[in-house]
């Protein structure tokens, strides 16, 4: 099975987005940054894949993996 694309949660419009890489498409609006990053969140669990969260000028501000990582930290 092909691994599923990260999930990003994105600034959009007026409010916040949840989106996969590479994709211009968002999912769902959402009116406050919390509200997506947990709807972004509870996707990337359920598909064992990278949830990256954005700061408001859309840089990355964290990332979480809810899957095997292809290269764990060692230590």
């Amino acid at each position: 099975m092909a691994k599923k694309p990260p999930v990003h949660t994105v600034p959009h419009g007026d409010g916040w987005a949840n989106r996969r890489e590479g994709s211009d498409k968002v999912s769902k609006n959402f009116d406050t940054k919390s509200m997506a990053q947990e709807a972004g969140r509870k996707t990337a669990k359920l598909e064992k894949t990278e949830h990256v969260i954005h700061k408001k000028d859309g840089t990355i501000g964290e990332k979480n993996s809810y899957g095997n990582d292809p290269h764990p930290p060692k230590g």
